[in-house]
């Protein structure tokens, strides 16, 4: 399923700048060593699906340029040295390998036309997907869970097949809009995000809220949805912290990791 960008975006790729940009700061190797931990705690909830899926952030300091994961590595294999750094061409300036075809067209385009979305999760995470799946709005608002993403979402109706050139990467950004959680139908979902950690934080509760609205929607009675207004004044609560919750998950997740699995630092 997945596709090397070989024969696609390399063909069209400018030539690498003569003067390579210094991507040694702490800020960089901070933010690869946290994408790598998103990588490997993902891996662990079954949010990837082979070496499928794709995370994306944009290096501190360089605006035009984009950490992602290479071609061919599943989630858990991933470490902070094993990410790339390409260009919105498709040029890898920093790391060995090249980023999957339908990761650089997807993030390329969200990263050149959201510069809100700093931050790009993807994923076909099963309970997510199975509501992509499904006739109608994805989430039901009935658990508090979901509420977290109460007015912050969207649906991209219109199924294209595999994102394989710049068209269809620009399509799915223009449909994401101001939403932060891009239900992709018959696909998966996006979590755009302007930190690592609030990312993460989004993905993990998208795929928990997903979870308990199937398994209340598999008992076959009715699920009844909160009442809007009550619903937007528990999003408005819940957003209140959002920020400080999501950078202390992001913390404890690296706490575990640093445990149990801390060569995904290197």
């Amino acid at each position: 399923m997945a596709h090397s960008l070989k024969g696609g975006a390399a063909h069209a790729a400018e030539p690498a700048q003569p003067n390579r940009p210094d991507l040694s700061t702490d800020a960089i190797r901070t933010a690869k060593e946290d994408l790598a931990a998103c990588f490997r705690m993902a891996a662990r909830n079954g949010f990837e699906e082979g070496i499928c899926n794709h995370f994306s952030a944009v290096v501190p300091g360089h605006d035009d340029l984009f950490i992602v994961n290479p071609y061919g590595h599943a989630f858990r294999e991933l470490t902070a040295s094993k990410l790339l750094v390409c260009d919105f061409n498709g040029a890898v300036v920093d790391g060995d390998g090249e980023p999957e075809a339908t990761a650089f067209y997807i993030h390329a385009e969200i990263h050149r036309r959201l510069p809100r979305a700093r931050v790009a999760f993807h994923t076909h995470m099963p309970y997510a997907t199975a509501l992509s799946m499904t006739d109608g709005p994805p989430l039901i608002w009935a658990g508090q869970t979901a509420l977290k993403f109460y007015g912050r979402t969207a649906v991209d109706e219109n199924y294209n097949g595999l994102a394989l050139d710049h068209r269809e990467g620009a399509r799915i950004a223009a449909t994401a809009g101001d939403a932060d959680i891009v239900f992709l139908k018959h696909h998966g979902v996006l979590v755009l995000a302007p930190t690592i950690a609030a990312a993460w934080d989004d993905l993990y509760y998208l795929e928990r809220a997903c979870e308990v609205q199937v398994l209340a929607m598999s008992t076959g009675r009715t699920v009844s949805p909160v009442d809007p207004a009550i619903a937007d004044a528990a999003y408005r609560q819940m957003r209140e912290g959002d920020a400080a919750s999501a950078a202390a998950h992001l913390a404890a997740i690296r706490r575990q990791l640093d445990a149990e699995e801390p060569q995904y630092r290197h």
